[in-house]
């Protein structure tokens, strides 16, 4: 009996800290609307954008490594393949992935720009199924997943929707990030079997800032501060990045893929509402309701149903 409470209030708290670290992303969507007002960058500026987020992560990641120094482990103490697996993990899963993210919304649409990114789940999912003897598909996990995908496409729902033309270098080039940040959450899974999850997640984002910032200014990119609110929004950005990455590296390295990935279904409609709220959008809309019902009725049917079966 007690190991069962036990269990169960393990998999409660993975489940409120997943729910948690797709809030904070979330908020990331009015946080850097707003920053790129503070920091006059504009839409058309890829450059300037790529810039920002290399200093949001480069922080984000010094950051984690100061906070895990603090605890008395040793940030700098790698080995050789350590580092380069460090490198490898960073320059994808931050820099690539951030890279063909950005030039595929300037190519799309912001609507089918979040639905194709919320493609990554269903590839965590399918990922996990070859690489994992424990985490095989499952119909629960198709129906929870295609539940949580149509939260996604209902709280984007307008008249976008109906466009069904395909670009290469927009929806693709969104869903291509979506698959190498599902490809390198697996592979930083697997690192953090051997290493403190804290100091894992703080080198990457620290090595794939520096490449986005030195990218970025070599396309021609700058970031100018202006003022106290500069410094707060980049502060707080980076203080979101670091805590999310973090606790989501430490879930994903404790519990399956297949329980904690579905709860990605969660940034575009947390992202929506906080938008809506912060950025003086009309909240009170149907689809908010209803796409929040459908997310967590697909999270609830990937986990909670077959427990109940198993």
């Amino acid at each position: 009996m007690s190991n069962n409470v036990s269990r169960f209030t393990n998999k409660k708290i993975a489940w409120m800290g997943a729910a948690f670290c797709c809030l904070l992303w979330g908020s990331a969507y009015p946080a850097i609307k707003n920053g790129y007002e503070i920091f006059q960058i504009a839409t058309d500026d890829l450059a300037g954008k790529i810039v920002f987020a290399g200093y949001r992560f480069v922080i984000a990641g010094l950051l984690l490594l100061a906070f895990a120094s603090l605890q008395g482990k040793s940030v700098v103490r790698l080995s050789r393949q350590q580092f380069s697996q460090l490198a490898l993990l960073g320059v994808t899963q931050t820099a690539i992935q951030y890279i063909f993210f950005y030039i595929g919304l300037a190519y799309t649409t912001g609507v089918k720009g979040s639905i194709m990114n919320a493609t990554g789940t269903f590839f965590s999912v399918l990922l996990a199924h070859f690489i994992y003897q424990n985490d095989k598909l499952s119909i629960n996990k198709v129906v929870g997943c295609v539940l949580g995908f149509a939260g996604v496409m209902v709280v984007n729902f307008n008249s976008q929707l109906m466009d069904f033309s395909f670009s290469l270098m927009g929806d693709g080039f969104v869903v291509l990030a979506a698959f190498i940040l599902s490809a390198a959450s697996l592979y930083g899974k697997r690192i953090s079997q051997t290493m403190d999850a804290t100091i894992m997640t703080g080198w990457q984002l620290a090595i794939g800032g520096l490449v986005l910032t030195i990218g970025g200014y070599a396309s021609g990119g700058t970031l100018t501060f202006h003022g106290w609110e500069s410094v707060a929004i980049l502060g707080y950005l980076a203080l979101l990045s670091s805590v999310a990455f973090a606790l989501w590296s430490l879930l994903l390295k404790h519990n399956r893929v297949g329980m904690i990935a579905p709860f990605n279904f969660l940034i575009p409609v947390s992202g929506a509402v906080l938008s809506a709220i912060f950025l003086q959008e009309s909240i009170l809309e149907w689809r908010y309701a209803l796409a929040l019902v459908l997310v967590c009725f697909g999270i609830w049917r990937v986990n909670v149903v077959k427990s109940r079966l198993n």
